[in-house]
């Protein structure tokens, strides 16, 4: 019978296809607006003026440049980033209830943020080489690259000549080995490790807030309980559909909003643009947008991650939580109708 962290795994990563899915036509807009480099006189385009550009030169299929990329890399990541945080989670709680007949029911805070530093940080190392591909997929029709990893047609009402993905997940990934080497698989890694700080925030923030919301209803309940009318109705020990919903789109909203320009640091390195591989490291790119295009390049296509996120967040942690009950409730059922031999 598979592990509690291996059900939480799968869990995670079913609910992370299905929001990343969802959600997918914002991250192409945010990620290219992020990679592509713009002077500070340039105009910024709003989410809608994006979405209009890109189906007009590439047509409904640009908005979804590189979903199979995404989909593997957000189930991989997902189900990698629960794994290993539920294994250091039980780590932490066996530690905390040694010599306890039951394990203790919460982390703490510092204990939520050590369990998702351990997990974002081992997940980081495994899933850098999906999100790179991923990237090179996105961002290749907007960056101004003649390779051979783009071809090009002339757009019937404007007349200019745009560029169009040509390459698949394996055949991009053949691309960046020949052109780069296995090293290239993991660029950005630097970005993405500091990053880490997304997850803990957000994964921090909804622990916390969930015990904190239980705990609030339990107290509750027991105190107006009438127990003297024989009445034993059991309160809620889990959080509703919109609850984490509600939850999920809080934390990330906080999340994103602390760390998008490691973000932009991060999906400019991936890309592996000319003007992108001038960065030494995570600080020196930082630096080096903030001189060349300003302080607000650094936020470039946040509205579009933004509400993109807040979605996928709120999405992943409820349906996530919906698969989880309906993984572990299958192999109950799974484990009675097979006899014991």
């Amino acid at each position: 019978m598979p592990s509690d962290s291996a059900v939480h795994a799968l869990a995670g990563a079913a609910g992370g296809a299905v929001s990343m899915a969802l959600t997918y036509p914002l991250i192409t807009i945010s990620t290219r607006a992020a990679v592509e480099s713009k002077k500070p006189e340039h105009k910024r385009e709003s989410l809608i003026a994006s979405v209009k550009r890109i189906i007009a030169q590439e047509g409904i299929s640009g908005l979804f440049d590189g979903l199979e990329s995404s989909i593997l890399g957000i189930a991989v990541t997902n189900a990698a980033f629960y794994y290993f945080f539920e294994e250091s989670r039980a780590v932490l709680l066996r530690r905390k209830s040694a010599g306890q007949a039951k394990l203790a029911a919460t982390l703490s805070t510092l204990e939520s943020i050590l369990a998702s530093f351990i997990a974002g940080c081992a997940t980081s190392l495994v899933v850098n080489p999906i999100w790179v591909v991923n990237t090179n997929q996105i961002s290749r029709a907007s960056l101004a690259d003649t390779s051979a990893s783009v071809s090009t047609k002339r757009d019937p009402k404007t007349g200019e000549t745009v560029a169009v993905k040509k390459l698949g997940f394996l055949q991009t990934v053949k691309k960046i080995y020949e052109k780069d080497g296995l090293a290239a698989f993991w660029r950005g890694v630097g970005p993405a490790l500091i990053l880490v700080i997304n997850p803990i925030i957000a994964y921090t923030a909804f622990e916390q807030l969930k015990n904190y919301i239980l705990r609030k209803r339990l107290a509750s309940a027991a105190s107006i309980r009438p127990v003297s009318q024989g009445i034993t109705a059991k309160p809620a020990t889990v959080l509703s559909d919109l609850d984490n919903f509600l939850l999920g789109a809080f934390t990330k909203l906080l999340a994103t909003g602390t760390t998008y320009p490691y973000l932009v640091v991060k999906s400019r390195m991936q890309a592996g643009s000319a003007q992108s591989q001038k960065y030494k490291n995570t600080f020196h790119g930082l630096a080096t947008i903030i001189k060349e295009e300003g302080f607000g390049a650094l936020y470039n296509g946040i509205s579009s991650k933004l509400v993109q996120s807040v979605l996928t967040a709120a999405f992943l942690f409820a349906s996530k939580e919906r698969f989880y009950l309906a993984t572990k409730a299958a192999i109950r059922a799974t484990a009675k109708a097979v006899p014991n031999q």
